[in-house]
């Protein structure tokens, strides 16, 4: 693993590798795609949990969170919001219960054993507030917002995939045949890819960490000041990022 509790604090390759893996993660939340043969086609499978997950796991779990953040300010830049940021709002939430809660048990129990507990409990949480959020949030929202009370078109799309489903049965349909398998099968995915990668990744910066600074001529004031800058960046970035969303949004 990863030193993160250095002298220097938050190293300047800790940062360069967040920025690394919200970059990627950005991209995979853009390529989203439906699954129209398993799920109603407005469930869009993203594989952006892949390098939040490793993310949280390598750099821990707050640069987990952060990375789920930037991740959703680059989507919301480049494509938009079509739900009012509702959905949005979702993805994030789903996405740190699944990835910080593991990397939070992982952080505490490094062992292997510890990762799959870590990872199982992150995504039974993960499958939980999905559900409750769209039995609560987003099902309503949409019903009421976009389709003016009427569960016509909600039915409609679930039609193709479940014949039998009427508005009294909406739920039993919905939630437990294709929010609770899709979130679980999107979690399964993104363990699978972990598990293969994560020591590689983990070496990796292991290896970076020790030719930056495990040079006896090491200079902590330097470090501390480009830590500082980069934080300083980083912050500035974000904050360029949540203006362009809001223009793209509100203006364009």
């Amino acid at each position: 693993m990863p030193n993160q509790n250095t002298k220097q604090g938050i190293s300047s390759t800790h940062i360069a590798f967040i920025a690394m893996f919200a970059t990627l993660a950005g991209v995979l939340y853009i390529l989203d795609f439906a699954l129209p043969f398993a799920f109603p086609g407005f469930l869009e499978f993203k594989l952006s949990d892949i390098p939040i997950l490793i993310g949280s796991f390598t750099l821990g779990p707050v640069s987990g969170a952060v990375i789920v953040v930037v991740e959703i300010l680059i989507k919301l830049v480049i494509k938009g919001s079509s739900t009012v940021f509702v959905g949005e709002l979702s993805d994030l939430v789903t996405s740190c219960v699944f990835a910080v809660t593991a990397g939070i048990i992982y952080k505490k129990h490094r062992t292997f054993k510890g990762a799959l507990v870590g990872m199982a409990i992150g995504t039974a949480a993960e499958v939980i507030i999905a559900m409750l959020f769209n039995w609560l949030v987003l099902v309503p929202f949409y019903v009421q917002v976009f389709f003016g009370g009427s569960w016509t078109p909600l039915i409609g799309m679930m039609k193709p995939l479940f014949p039998a489903c009427t508005e009294s049965t909406f739920y039993s349909f919905y939630l437990w045949a294709s929010v609770l398998p899709f979130n679980l099968l999107r979690c399964l995915v993104a363990i699978g890819v972990t598990l293969l990668v994560y020591k590689r990744i983990s070496r990796l910066i292991n290896s970076v960490n020790r030719k930056i600074y495990g040079k006896p001529d090491y200079d902590e004031k330097k470090s501390k000041k480009t830590t500082i800058i980069l934080v300083c960046a980083g912050v500035a970035i974000v904050a360029l990022l949540v203006t362009f969303a809001l223009l793209r949004y509100f203006v364009f």
